[in-house]
């Protein structure tokens, strides 16, 4: 151990000596002896902070809070010290602005436990009340534009007010097969993009009776949705590989049509095959129905590929049902589809006692221009060709 370091440790701890005794002006030189033999410690910095604290010298902490976090802008310490003296000087919004920064460096910590939980749910507290106070004041600013402001607009304004305010997370892409550059990622896609849904919609009732009358016998062709290798060890998905809690039904699958089940159900095939989805061979489309049994959750997962849209027809939905995308949760409505981007970060669970039923297929991304589609259709076709390209999977 070097001389200026041992020289550093011994100041230390004198100073910690003087600090529990409550003589915080000697604590203060302590620690500034410890920082001058070495000043590159963001600990001795935050010791200094804690003594000019006991002293009440506001300047003097903050001085050394800014010098710690001049070392290591990612010191959770130093931050949450920042905060709170910014909040015990009422600087709400540097308190604010301190709070946030402390809060996301300590949320991959979690589970918080002892003092520093006790500080960080008082950071919590304060940062979620400023970020109501401001989102009342905001939302009263706004509120004679909201009329002039279309879907996507509507959308996108609520989503940047809640990220402004630390109340929604920004979600990104997660593809695990092709991934297209550039495409928004947007957790639901505008209905407008859709003009077919009413179509869809009016045809809810007669797809249900489908279903229905497919579940008195449905044979081999309900089968458990997660269908893991073996070799795969416990993960989010054990609960429910092999299981009947998520079944499906399939009446298209990567392109190949299961002729049973649309021939039992002809009025959900006769709508498929009217609505312009994706046609890929050994990709697209699928369809299938998909059944969540009581007291049943999807876990947080991302899908394939961006390039497609997911279409939701809800058909059976009790009460205790419900969707996430990215920040986005909404409920199922019987007869209301809704498309969303499965590359984004989406969950389901059914807390009722009764099933949940869902018609889901795939469509191609609305922000895809004919000429895009048809190139990833080539590039598929030209791949396959080669002979080295797999076929897309969940």
């Amino acid at each position: 151990m070097s001389q200026t370091v041992q020289q550093a440790a011994a100041a230390n701890s004198q100073g910690m000596n003087a600090l529990r005794q409550g003589d915080f002006g000697a604590a203060a030189k302590y620690f500034e002896q410890a920082v001058a033999a070495d000043p590159h410690s963001g600990a001795l910095l935050r010791n200094l902070a804690s003594a000019h604290r006991g002293a009440g010298n506001d300047e003097a902490e903050l001085n050394a809070l800014d010098q710690a976090l001049d070392i290591d802008r990612r010191d959770l310490v130093a931050w949450m010290r920042k905060a709170e003296l910014h909040q015990r000087r009422e600087e709400k919004g540097e308190a604010f602005q301190a709070w946030n920064v402390a809060l996301q460096l300590a949320e991959p910590l979690r589970p918080w436990s002892g003092p520093m939980a006790e500080a960080l749910a008082l950071g919590q507290a304060f940062a979620g009340n400023a970020g109501q106070v401001i989102r009342a004041s905001v939302e009263s600013a706004m509120a004679p534009m909201q009329d002039d402001l279309g879907e996507t607009e509507r959308r996108r304004v609520k989503a940047f007010v809640d990220i402004a305010v630390g109340q929604r997370r920004i979600f990104a892409n997660e593809c695990h097969g092709l991934c297209y550059p550039f495409l928004p990622a947007d957790e639901f896609f505008d209905e407008g993009h859709f003009p077919w849904f009413g179509e869809l919609a009016a045809k809810t009732e007669a797809i249900r009776d489908e279903l229905i009358e497919l579940m008195k016998d449905p044979g081999e062709a309900l089968r458990p949705y997660v269908n893991m290798e073996s070799g795969i060890g416990d993960n989010k998905w054990s609960g429910l590989d092999h299981s009947l809690d998520w079944g499906a039904i399939f009446l298209w699958e990567y392109g190949a049509p299961n002729k049973p089940v649309l021939e039992r159900c002809p009025e959900t095939a006769a709508i498929l095959d009217s609505l312009p989805g994706a046609k890929i061979p050994g990709r697209a489309p699928s369809a299938f129905f998909s059944m969540l049994k009581p007291r049943t959750r999807i876990p947080p997962h991302t899908g394939v590929t961006n390039t497609r849209a997911i279409i939701h027809l809800p058909l059976i939905v009790p009460g205790g049902c419900g969707f996430r995308v990215g920040g986005d949760t909404r409920p199922w409505v019987v007869g209301k589809p809704f498309a969303f981007d499965d590359t984004i970060e989406h969950e389901a669970w059914n807390d009722s006692d009764e099933l949940r039923a869902v018609l889901i297929f795939d469509v191609w991304n609305p922000h895809l221009s004919k000429q895009e589609q048809d190139a990833i259709a080539r590039y598929y076709a030209a791949a396959d060709s080669a002979g080295y390209n797999p076929q897309l999977s969940e």
